[in-house]
């Protein structure tokens, strides 16, 4: 691998000199063409998503537990897994009275309602139907044909990912009052990261725009802060796969692979007047140093802190993506 400065080795972990302080950075306003970004943002809508939707982390829907609720794009979604950990997805609205099912039972596999104990296996019965559930081992999707609109697919646009033995992963969630397309232009927006972030990223420089063509992605130097002047540079890519999601990949620097994948999930329904959009955050990352072993040994302990540090982040992405919506909706967003 090789450096961006003069052909030298990455090093993953490097002391920062003094450099600029916050206000005599580089200025990136010029860089950040409010039409490259709305053409970005055009092309990952027009991608097709086979109308699935993210709904939460596959660690978080565990057999003999109660069951996970969520509810997309106006549409109350319930999901469970049998005892021999099949995953299962439907309507969480009971056919006989319209209970919730999120707030039901699971027992020896099946979902016991809380009202009358009507029982459901994952089949249709009584009216109810399911959902198609698809779970990759960090995420668990829903297709929601009603919702999406689109020609369904047999299994969700899902990015590529390290291999599951040799990566950690940490999924975190949080709500904005925005919709999908607000949060993932703030992701197609890479310049702001040194300006709205300085605690988190320093001497940032897209390398590449994106061209429309198989090379639609924005390239990114980028030094990753860890503590005081210490820092990590990488490179990384960032692309939309489908129109409710938008990948961060390492391409050089240390962590090569790892991904960081933000999904948008539509909470309200089309045209809400107070629309609500889950972020559901994966951050799956490997390493080849020998410490990283050992980091995937107490996984359990570090995710907590990975979670702390993508909502930290998340406070402040929130504020530009409800910004961006609340500008939108009144005809005041500039452009």
């Amino acid at each position: 691998m090789s450096d961006r400065r003069g052909g030298k080795p990455w090093s993953p972990l490097r002391r920062r000199g003094s450099g600029p302080d916050w206000a005599a950075q580089a200025q990136t306003w010029c860089q950040a063409r409010p039409a490259l970004i709305a053409d970005a943002l055009k092309r990952a809508s027009a991608r097709p998503s086979g109308n699935w939707f993210v709904v939460g982390a596959s660690r978080d829907v565990r057999a003999g537990e109660r069951p996970y609720g969520r509810t997309v794009g106006g549409v109350e979604a319930v999901l469970w897994r049998s005892d021999d950990g099949e995953l299962h997805a439907g309507p969480g609205v009971c056919p006989h009275l319209g209970a919730p099912l999120r707030e039901s039972r699971v027992v020896c596999g099946t979902l016991v309602c809380h009202w009358h104990g009507l029982v459901l296996d994952g089949s249709p019965f009584a009216g109810w139907q399911p959902f198609p559930v698809y779970d990759d081992g960090v995420l668990v999707w829903v297709r929601l044909d009603e919702v999406g609109g689109e020609p369904p697919t047999e299994r969700p646009v899902v990015p590529a990912r390290p291999a599951p033995g040799s990566a950690m992963d940490a999924v975190f969630t949080t709500v904005g009052r925005c919709e999908p397309q607000d949060v993932v232009a703030n992701r197609l927006d890479p310049w702001h990261g040194p300006w709205f972030h300085p605690y988190s990223f320093v001497d940032l420089s897209v390398v590449r725009e994106p061209r429309g063509d198989e090379h639609d992605a924005f390239v990114v130097d980028v030094s990753f802060r860890v503590a005081g002047r210490l820092v990590v540079p990488v490179r990384a890519e960032f692309t939309a796969p489908e129109p409710r999601t938008v990948v961060m990949r390492i391409t050089d620097g240390e962590g090569v692979t790892s991904v960081v994948e933000t999904h948008a999930t539509p909470l309200t329904g089309l045209d809400h007047e107070r629309p609500r959009t889950a972020v559901v955050e994966a951050t799956v990352a490997v390493s080849d140093r020998l410490g990283f072993a050992l980091a995937r040994a107490v996984a359990p302990a570090l995710r907590p802190l990975m979670r702390r540090a993508a909502g930290r982040l998340w406070r402040d992405d929130l504020a530009y993506a409800e910004r961006r919506w609340t500008l939108r909706s009144t005809g005041r967003f500039p452009g």
